[in-house]
């Protein structure tokens, strides 16, 4: 027979498309998720992973088997929520993805009530951006995801999920102290245009929804440094060299020569968390979602 770890290793990755990836998603080391595919190549007699250049890259018959592997994974998943549901309590493995500053504002506390209230869930947690964790929610490699979008870009999750929101993140532009928009009291976007800013990189929501908005307004923007990180902003902000705009949760205290300043009208995300249908009666999710609810007040910013 398959062993079931084994195929969940491959499974991980054909999505993630890297032993290294997969690990991360899993919570193992690099070396056991190879170890895990070797076994499986002995156990199936088949090669299922092959060398390209540094990375590996699954076969034909990797494919293959990765495809079966989702369609047995998502039945283990049905009947370990039947099973959870009779028992009427959460337990079991659950895999929760969050952006950063979502995980770093809103989900310790989750998790540690979770922990707290209900020992036999083992609940885990996996940074990931928005765009990516929509679709590792639909493989089933996230059991659910704490997301965001922006009214001009709209998070539309596919069939399949379903969506509920948890709240609405405001946003501040960050300048330097002495900048000539730091005494303002509240800024407008006729204020924005001719700045030199602090962004993330394409791609991402923030940057997105950022040139959308300049561009609607009839300018290009000048995206002079662009960094992932939110803390990576606020050093640059804080050396004088740009402004930034920037959500509140997460935050975190504003270093000395750095100065929010209200933006009208105020730009907001929307945060929302994702499931399968096929999982919605899991009482892991269903207490998940209630305690992102109920910690969604006591966030830090």
């Amino acid at each position: 027979m398959l062993d079931l770890a084994r195929l969940r290793a491959l499974h991980a990755v054909s999505v993630h498309g890297s032993v290294s990836a997969a690990a991360t998603a899993l919570g193992y080391t690099p070396s056991a998720v190879s170890q895990a595919v070797t076994k499986l190549e002995r156990e199936t007699r088949t090669a299922l992973l092959e060398r390209r250049g540094r990375g590996v890259a699954l076969t034909d018959e990797g494919r293959h088997l990765a495809s079966t592997a989702q369609q047995l994974l998502a039945l283990v998943e049905r009947a370990e929520t039947e099973l959870e549901e009779r028992r009427g309590r959460p337990a079991g493995r659950l895999v929760v993805g969050a952006f950063p500053s979502a995980a770093r504002g809103l989900l310790p506390g989750v998790l540690a009530r979770l922990a707290r209230d209900h020992p036999a869930l083992d609940a885990r947690l996996v940074e990931i951006d928005p765009h990516l964790s929509v679709d590792l929610v639909s493989q089933g490699v996230l059991d659910l995801a704490v997301v965001h979008d922006w009214d001009i870009a709209p998070l539309a999750p596919p069939e399949g999920l379903e969506q509920v929101l948890i709240g609405e993140d405001r946003c501040d532009v960050l300048v330097p102290e002495g900048h000539p928009l730091a005494g303002r009291a509240m800024l407008d976007r006729s204020d924005l245009p001719h700045q030199r800013w602090i962004c993330q990189p394409p791609g991402t929501v923030c940057h997105d929804w950022l040139v959308r908005t300049l561009r609607a307004d009839g300018h290009e923007p000048d995206l002079a440094y662009q960094a992932a990180e939110n803390h990576t902003h606020i050093a640059l902000v804080a050396a004088g060299l740009g402004i930034a705009l920037m959500p509140r949760l997460g935050r975190g205290a504003l270093p000395e020569g750095v100065r929010a300043v209200p933006l009208d009208p105020v730009p907001v995300r929307r945060l929302s968390v994702l499931w399968r249908t096929g999982a919605a009666r899991r009482p892991a999710i269903t207490e998940t979602v209630r305690t992102l609810h109920e910690q969604w007040p006591l966030r830090t910013f």
